[in-house]
């Protein structure tokens, strides 16, 4: 009887994914993850808002340990969106028994990685810490507020995983209970732990594995009782290279972008380095501001995700290809009002986290400023990406995922200080994302083609 009501909810949700218009059926999978992007990176500031208050380094090493974060979910958006893409691909053609193995694979082999991250972040903490960009002053701070996070590793990278295959099923709204849960309980224990417990750094640590242990138990609940989600069950758990090619093929991209974001960090944590801690704080202020701002366009194009992996699997290229320029205008448009945004008020933002330096403030708010001109870009940038991550284009989306941080940026950020001091640091960002722009082009410019030549050749 349970199998029977399973398979009428898959059924259910194959028609509402292909059939309904796909502008609403865009925006209602978008306002979950709108919300949960949203407060992901909330809480992601919440750490540097509270911790601000203890004192420049220290908000310099919630920077440093930031890479860490990025390293966890970069694993975490490899197994989730690798499983995700594919899972729904094959719920669009209907082969649910498939969707399910690939589901459980998906989370236990994230599960598993997580923990080698958590022993070999414990076994060389302190390497790890100075490779990350720590100085001396800010290493203490990074040291115990690592140690901490790398508990969290398994089960973080395995939220992250349920999360994107909630999502990319079409269930956005239990994705968005989960990470939104956590992401309330980090913001209230952060004050909490930090001051009241007198705990400092390590309270907002505390703070942030707990409430991440939080949304992982609420997404597994939501993958296995609620009704149409595929649940998460050991004896499906079915390794093989064909499943793990599979992974490798729509989670590469994810892979090289959340990588080299980690890597990006590091970077330019090493290059602000010469020019103090105030420097490093002021440069992790401005990226979790910018990270904010993105989260709402990528939240949005992560409601076209599902849309766009059920209709390429159901053939209906006239809906990817629809949806896609649906997506790429009203990102563009959000992110121009942001940017302006940004350019009047830059100062104001960057005192929200360090009011009583004025050297943070001024670094902070010419960087950001600087960022503004070129943020409308990603709008662009990000929609290629996911088109082409989900359709299965491997090749031109990790070239896509590599470009802005790892291509452009890592030789910018290597060369520009040395001629242009800090204002060098600053200008990688903008400049990387032209460069980026520019090649989203000619990569998803084919793509395009096919799908507009997949609707001819239906019509006919």
């Amino acid at each position: 009887m349970k199998n029977v009501e399973e398979d009428n909810a898959q059924q259910q949700k194959f028609k509402k994914m292909t059939e309904t218009p796909v502008e609403p059926l865009i925006c209602r999978m978008a306002v979950p993850t709108i919300i949960s992007m949203l407060i992901t990176s909330i809480y992601n500031m919440a750490d540097t808002f509270f911790v601000g208050r203890i004192g420049t380094s220290a908000t310099a090493a919630v920077g440093i340990v930031f890479s860490l974060m990025a390293i966890i979910q970069a694993i975490g958006f490899f197994f989730g969106q690798g499983s995700g893409n594919y899972i729904s691909r094959k719920l669009g053609a209907q082969e649910v028994e498939e969707a399910s193995r690939m589901a459980a694979t998906g989370f236990f082999s994230a599960l598993l990685t997580g923990a080698a991250v958590m022993l070999l972040g414990f076994c060389f903490s302190e390497p790890f810490c100075r490779l990350l960009g720590a100085t001396e002053t800010i290493m203490p701070y990074a040291q115990d507020y690592m140690h901490l996070i790398l508990i969290g590793a398994p089960y973080m990278t395995a939220a992250l995983v349920l999360n994107n295959q909630l999502r990319l099923q079409g269930n956005a709204f239990y994705a968005m209970i989960g990470l939104v849960s956590g992401g309330l309980l980090n913001i209230a224990l952060d004050p909490l732990f930090i001051f009241g417990f007198g705990l400092g750094i390590s309270g907002a640590a505390l703070a942030t594995i707990l409430s991440q242990l939080v949304s992982f138990s609420l997404l597994l609940l939501g993958c296995n009782r609620a009704a149409g989600n595929l649940p998460i069950r050991f004896r499906h758990f079915s390794p093989s290279l064909a499943r793990y090619r599979a992974i490798v093929n729509g989670g590469l991209p994810s892979l090289c972008r959340q990588g080299l974001a980690s890597v990006a960090t590091i970077c330019l944590n090493t290059a602000a380095g010469p020019f103090g801690d105030a420097a490093i704080a002021a440069m992790s202020i401005v990226t979790r501001l910018t990270q904010f701002a993105a989260s709402a366009v990528l939240g949005f194009g992560q409601g076209f995700q599902p849309v766009c992996g059920f209709n390429y699997g159901a053939r209906r290229y006239d809906r990817v290809r629809r949806g896609f320029w649906f997506c790429v205008v009203v990102a563009s448009v959000v992110l121009v009002v942001l940017s302006s945004l940004g350019e009047i008020f830059a100062p104001g933002l960057i005192s929200l986290f360090r009011a009583d330096d004025a050297q943070v403030i001024a670094i902070g708010a010419e960087a950001l400023r600087l960022q503004c001109i070129t943020f409308p870009l990603l709008g662009w940038v990000t929609l290629c990406n996911m088109l082409l991550q989900n359709i299965g284009k491997v090749t031109q989306a990790s070239i896509l995922s590599v470009a802005r941080q790892g291509v452009f940026f890592l030789p910018l950020i290597l060369l520009l200080p040395m001629a242009f001091g800090l204002l060098g640091v600053q200008i990688c960002q903008p400049i990387a994302d032209v460069l980026t722009f520019a090649i989203a082009i000619p990569l998803v410019l084919p793509t395009l083609r096919f799908l507009r030549r997949g609707e001819a050749v239906k019509a006919e």
